[in-house]
């Protein structure tokens, strides 16, 4: 098992939301630098500002080792790489707050790519103040999968409930059209591998969710159920992903079904993170299925309270944690997954291949 001390980048998001207040109450506390060396991608000046917002007495103060490099980070200190200025103005949807933002993600997802950090989390960003030539993405998940290899998946985690998703950020409009058999029994292959090496659930049962009320109540109120998502859960089942349904959601949620499966398949956001958070107000949102390994808390840049002094700092906190977990679990599995037969042979000092073992032949004791 791998226990090596964790490099954590954390972006600033965007500099008029809650992302720093989020950020300063996490780090007031000094135990989280006795878990891993952060290394937040931002501007000292606007947390600065943010800082003298929060009560010092009561969350702390937070002190910056300032580095060039994230080759540079110091154990036991929060370290920061100097990036993404702007003048703060909190509560308001900026061009200048949204450039911030990017800078520091595209910062620290190139110390990810260069294995320079272990796992990015990032405080949120408003979509739409960063558009841009630089930034032209509908959301981080689609960032992350334009810069990391595989194909991505938003789940939704707690300790309590983990969604996926089908599809993510488009309009309802256009879920219909989107959703395809191939499509789903992907996302299903996806969930599948995530739940067992990122959560290491050794063979997890997932509940695929219907699209239309009442899983389309025989073909009257929608066909896809019957045409697309049940034929996809069949041929799911007949490859070995344990995938059962499709349930209406309503039902599969208020009734407490949800708890008898590892994970749920969602065929659109609100259908999936609706239920989530309402179950999980302090979960973490993981894109899942790509070579690094990213998380965020579970919210917005929640304009409405920015520089308030009021944000919670609990998703935030929990997105570190998943991170560093998924970061570990991913390193055991790797152990885990390895053949078995190889590493006997290996300690009783000499290698070989599986084919060069002679297995007992039937009847043999």
């Amino acid at each position: 098992m791998s226990n090596k001390r964790l490099n954590i980048g954390i972006t600033q998001g965007d500099i008029n939301g809650i992302g720093w207040e989020v950020i300063l109450r996490t780090f007031a506390d000094s135990r989280m630098t006795e878990l891993f060396t952060p290394v937040i991608y931002g501007s000292s000046q606007v947390a600065k500002s943010y800082m003298s917002i929060l009560d010092k007495e009561e969350d702390g103060e937070v002190r910056f080792n300032i580095i060039s490099s994230a080759e540079k980070a110091r154990t036991g200190a929060v370290n920061l790489i100097e990036c993404g200025a702007g003048k703060p103005q909190p509560g308001i949807a900026t061009a200048e707050g949204g450039k911030a933002a990017v800078e520091a993600l595209e910062l620290a997802v190139a110390d990810l790519k260069e294995g320079l950090i272990d796992a990015m989390v990032t405080a949120p960003i408003a979509k739409e103040s960063a558009q841009s030539e630089r930034f032209n993405f509908t959301g981080h998940t689609e960032f992350m999968a334009a810069h990391l290899e595989g194909e991505p998946m938003m789940i939704m985690c707690s300790e309590r409930l983990k969604v996926g998703l089908v599809t993510i950020h488009i309009p309802v409009a256009e879920v219909s059209h989107s959703i395809t058999k191939e499509k789903i029994l992907q996302s299903l292959t996806t969930l599948r591998r995530s739940l067992k090496e990122d959560f290491g659930i050794v063979e997890p049962r997932i509940a695929v969710l219907s699209l239309n009320p009442h899983a389309g109540e025989g073909g009257m109120l929608g066909t896809e159920e019957q045409e697309i998502i049940k034929p996809a859960i069949v041929e799911a089942f007949e490859q070995g992903i344990l995938a059962f349904g499709p349930f209406p959601a309503d039902g599969l949620f208020a009734g407490g079904g949800y708890t008898k499966y590892d994970a749920v398949l969602a065929m659109y956001h609100d259908q999936g993170l609706t239920p989530f958070k309402t179950l999980s107000p302090d979960g973490v949102n993981f894109t899942a299925g790509l070579s690094g390994v990213r998380t965020s808390p579970d919210h917005g840049t929640a304009y409405d309270i920015a520089g308030k002094g009021v944000a919670d700092a609990q998703s935030m906190r929990n997105a570190i944690y998943t991170a560093i977990d998924i970061v570990r679990n991913r390193d055991n599995w790797v152990e885990w997954s390895a053949n078995p037969l190889q590493h006997f042979e290996r300690e009783k000092g000499r290698d070989v291949s599986v084919k060069d073992l002679k297995l007992p032949e039937q009847g043999d004791e």
